[in-house]
């Protein structure tokens, strides 16, 4: 029996894991283990995990420096780190893709061989570690990728507009098939694929229905790389003239529908500050980066949204893989009990929901550092249930907040509960 088949709630945390290594003017490279000085600090930051009461982690891979260099790898610090988790018994999730590419692939996601480079790198990952890693995810947030790398021209390689859109997906989407496909083969029956996408939603103020048609779309291509993958786009899908006059062809469709992978569960990313955009009546449609949307806080009604609205649209198990507020203790632990509570409420009604994600383990860093000049100090956010405190040298002191204490009673209550029905 695989791990979320056994019917109760696992509870998880997660390393925050963005890699965007190529630098170029007014730009830093953003590497958040290099920034929260987790390459220093992984070994302490798995046992925080467990301390807190965490039965998996979802860790990332830094593929710039595991494949430094076309048909160069370097396993050692991924081989003792892997050692780590199995000496805690803290289940790795691993996420395969969380932005960025080798600094040696030339125009990254629009390299043609990019589909096959990720494909190799994550058999290579899958087969290394395949007698202790069956559970991965091939990427991380497919449309974020494709909006910020592809839309809104604000990550390598810098594309903008729906044309340059639907050439990240085109690439994203058949590199993730092409990189599941490889892992399966290596681990057969044991594999687990969680799917992960952000939980994006979209609200107007209006009473008129003035922004329908646009909500539509927008809601449509929240969803447009995991149907892809999974096979649900034909020429009867709502995008699929709007894909044509982007530059996906037939042939990419037919190709879709020919290589189908699945879930074994679907994972759903939602920030309650962040995940809700709102037209606003009388205003322009935004969306671009330079002029994003505004945003409601539509606290635990936007979360029972998003993880309904993907558990019936693909019909897996479902797991919230990240959330978190930033902000003090106190907002924290508001949004970590009611968070949890809403999750437990719809399981209670029927819903197949399998795990619960908090949101780092430590504060991080915000993504504009890439773009500012301030210090690091100026881009933390304070997310973690522990907190990062720089001392006179600069090192990140793992400092316990509250926040991490009532994680862990919200974990073993529920291995208590599960243990009370009979559940192991």
């Amino acid at each position: 029996m695989k791990w979320f088949e056994d019917g109760r709630l696992h509870f998880g945390l997660g390393v925050e894991d963005t890699f965007i290594p190529q630098e170029r003017q007014g730009e830093r490279a953003l590497d958040e283990y290099e920034l929260t000085q987790h390459y220093r600090f992984w070994h302490q930051d798995l046992g925080l995990a467990r301390e807190a009461g965490g039965e998996f982690l979802r860790w990332g891979i830094p593929w710039y420096r595991i494949n430094p260099e076309p048909g160069v790898w370097k396993w050692d610090w991924l081989d003792r780190v892997m050692d780590r988790f199995a000496e805690l018994e803290l289940k790795p999730l691993v996420d395969l893709m969380h932005y960025g590419t080798p600094t040696w692939l030339d125009n990254q996601f629009l390299n043609s061989s990019y589909p096959e480079r990720v494909a190799e790198y994550s058999g290579r990952v899958a087969a290394r570690y395949a007698d202790r890693v069956v559970d991965y995810t091939p990427v991380n947030e497919p449309m974020i990728h494709t909006l910020f790398s592809g839309k809104f021209g604000h990550w390598p390689p810098y594309l903008s507009g729906d044309d340059g859109l639907v050439a990240l997906v085109r690439n994203l989407s058949k590199g993730f098939v092409l990189a599941q496909q490889n892992m399966a083969a290596v681990l057969g029956d044991s594999a687990i694929f969680t799917h992960v996408d952000a939980g994006f939603r979209f609200v107007s103020d209006s009473t008129t229905g003035e922004h329908e048609d646009e909500i539509r779309h927008l809601k449509a291509r929240s969803y447009l790389v995991e149907d892809l993958v999974t096979g649900k786009v034909d020429a009867d899908h709502e995008l699929a003239p709007w894909l044509s006059r982007h530059g996906m062809a037939d042939e990419d469709l037919d190709w879709h529908r020919e290589n189908i992978v699945l879930p074994d569960v679907m994972g759903v990313n939602y920030y309650p500050l962040h995940s809700t955009e709102l037209l606003v009546s009388g205003k322009p449609v935004r969306g671009d980066i330079a002029d994003p949307r505004d945003v409601r806080n539509d606290w635990t009604e936007g979360l029972t949204d998003v993880l309904s609205a993907y558990g019936q649209r693909y019909g897996a198990p479902v797991a919230l893989t990240e959330t978190c507020l930033t902000g003090s203790y106190a907002r924290r632990l508001q949004w970590l009990d009611a968070s949890v509570d809403c999750v437990q409420r719809l399981r209670s009604e029927g819903q197949n929901i399998v795990g619960y994600t908090w949101w780092p383990v430590t504060d991080m860093y915000e993504w504009t550092y890439r773009y500012g000049t301030e210090p690091l100090e100026h881009y933390r956010l304070t997310m973690g249930l522990w907190d990062l405190v720089p001392d006179e040298i600069g090192t990140l002191h793992r400092v316990k907040n509250p926040v991490a204490d009532r994680f862990l009673q919200h974990a073993s209550a529920a291995l208590a509960l599960a243990s009370s029905e009979g559940i192991h």
